[in-house]
């Protein structure tokens, strides 16, 4: 029975130092020093302290500044520890009433904007914490972004143009804007 015992012990030892030291460690160190960026998050920092990631969604809602998508997740919003979409159905009542109230708060932030509503302003994606949002969801909002900071809509245009981000790899995606990225760049104009 000793004979058995002894491999076995011997075995979890060696590959639980392979497999959960020796494997995270030069993986990790790997990480390190071929992208520490992401690595680390791919925090932004602004005099000295995090203002957020460019990887992770932000709540905005003020209308001096582009809104991002919706986040689902709990206990608030673009909590990167509750990654979840609402899971909701197109047919469930609660998706509608969540469409609906936001297509309301757009419409009353910018009450003469009368062109349709991109999809990505009202519905959460799948992550509740997409940091992107459309070229198109950035173009709507150009309007009510321009009106409050009394500034000129082509201005706002521009900002909105050279913050877009083609397709990864030309192929993949669709054209995006990191609301958080594009908001520095608003507050970056004064």
């Amino acid at each position: 029975m000793l004979g058995q015992i002894r491999p076995a012990i011997v075995s979890l030892a060696l590959f639980t130092i392979l497999t959960g030291l020796a494997y995270p460690l030069i993986v990790t160190g790997i990480a390190q020093g071929l992208f520490p960026s992401q690595a680390n998050g791919s925090l932004m920092i602004g005099n000295g302290k995090v203002i957020g990631s460019v990887l992770i969604g932000q709540p905005f809602d003020d209308p001096k500044y582009f809104w991002g998508r919706l986040s689902a997740t709990t206990p608030f919003a673009y909590n990167a520890a509750a990654s979840s979409g609402s899971n909701l159905g197109p047919t469930n009542e609660a998706l509608s009433k969540t469409v609906q109230s936001r297509v309301d708060a757009l419409r009353a932030a910018d009450p003469g904007n009368e062109a349709p509503i991109p999809v990505d302003l009202v519905t959460a994606s799948a992550s509740g914490l997409d940091p992107h949002i459309s070229a198109a969801a950035a173009l709507y909002q150009v309007r009510r972004v321009a009106r409050t900071r009394g500034l000129d809509k082509d201005t706002i245009r521009r900002l909105v143009e050279q913050h877009t981000e083609d397709r990864q790899f030309a192929i993949l995606g669709e054209p995006r804007v990191n609301v958080l990225n594009l908001n520095l760049a608003l507050d970056a104009l004064k």
